[in-house]
């Protein structure tokens, strides 16, 4: 069995700073919305904490909700989350096959009943009994229902184990459902995309060591705290919806000048996500970045919703002005917005210092 030490002995173990996870707390701080004087709690508390045993079940999927949190840069907050968490079975990552790897999850299951979290990635097939995806000559169903009555809470990874993803899409022949369609009786939380995000499972699996509770959640159960907006509310081609300005094909003169991709099918309006400002690959960049229209993956039934490259509708009209000094007066607007956003930059930057200072103090 693993070691379920606290994080701080572990931590010590591979020669990690103080000042490495003092930076980590705050960044998880931020990420979560919290305020910048919870970095302190939260360092508090995971410090302290067990390793909580975790027990990762891949059912109907692709694997790349795994891919995303393993291919990841490194160092990086997802490398520092495997420290903070006990990985007592996943069949896609662990060294032992056959008949040890499943003493490994058995095992953990009686030892730390009622305390272990369970993850969830895929959907679950129902038709004909579940016999479409079965593990050790057990169907998805049957381990789902097992590991949920020991779980102290359930984590559905990605769009699949949330709301049935594209093994539920028309006609479905296999009966996907998503995790919340079997267990009833426990806490879920939804972290949806196809895959999701590396940052928003880190953060998720952070706030429930040092809370001991699951983040506030939206409608359908993703934490507002990734979830509560819209990819098109923070997209940096925003502007250009406003102004009317849209790309007519993928290398028209639109495109190639940053114009908004809403014609060209982007769902962006409809879809709650980070991307925008979270971003993949270290924050490299996000599919609307990179030239093409955000698919919707993050929300229900994203497959069937329609033509991933046609409008959801007509678009807002564009901002007009009547008078050149309504112009002016706009340009300066922006002038002095920009202005007021260089300084609040500069400001949280002198502030994230300051805390971590008085962090390590």
């Amino acid at each position: 069995m693993a070691d379920h030490g606290t994080l701080e002995q572990r931590l010590a173990q591979q020669g990690i700073s103080r000042r490495a996870f003092l930076k980590f707390c705050t960044a998880m701080a931020s990420l979560m919305a919290l305020p910048p004087g919870s970095a302190a709690a939260i360092a508090a508390a995971l410090a302290k904490a067990k390793r909580p045993s975790v027990i990762w079940l891949s059912f109907q999927e692709c694997t790349g909700c795994t891919e995303s949190l393993t291919r990841s840069h490194a160092p990086t907050l997802e490398s520092l989350i495997f420290d903070m968490i006990s990985l007592d079975y996943h069949h896609t990552l662990q060294a032992a096959s056959g008949f040890a790897a499943e003493k490994s999850r058995t095992d953990a299951m009686q030892e730390f009943y009622g305390k272990y979290l369970l993850i969830v990635d895929g959907s679950i097939p129902t038709k004909d009994g579940g016999i479409y995806s079965t593990i050790a000559g057990r169907t998805n169903l049957d381990l789902l229902q097992e590991a949920a009555k020991g779980a102290a809470a359930i984590i559905a990874i990605g769009t699949c184990a949330s709301f049935g993803g594209i093994p539920k899409a028309n006609p479905n022949p296999t009966g996907a459902v998503a995790v919340s369609d079997i267990v009833k009786d426990k806490p879920i939380i939804n972290i949806s995309g196809c895959p999701p995000i590396p940052a928003v499972i880190t953060g998720v699996l952070a706030q429930y060591l040092t809370f001991g509770g699951l983040p506030e959640l939206d409608h359908l159960g993703r934490p507002k705290a990734f979830y509560g907006e819209t990819i098109h509310d923070r997209c940096y081609r925003r502007p250009f919806y406003d102004q009317g300005k849209f790309a007519k094909t993928f290398d028209d003169a639109g495109a190639r000048n940053g114009w908004c991709l809403f014609e060209l099918g982007c769902k962006g309006p409809t879809t709650h996500n980070a991307c925008a400002t979270t971003k993949w690959n270290g924050g490299t960049s996000f599919p609307i970045e990179s030239g093409h229209g955000c698919l919707g993956c993050s929300e229900p039934d994203f497959w069937d919703a329609g033509g991933f490259y046609q409008a959801l509708s007509m678009p807002a009209t564009p901002l007009t002005f009547a008078t050149g000094a309504a112009v002016a007066g706009a340009a300066i607007g922006i002038g002095v917005s920009l202005a007021n956003r260089a300084k609040k930059s500069a400001a949280k930057k002198a502030h994230q210092a300051a805390t971590l200072d008085d962090l390590e103090k």
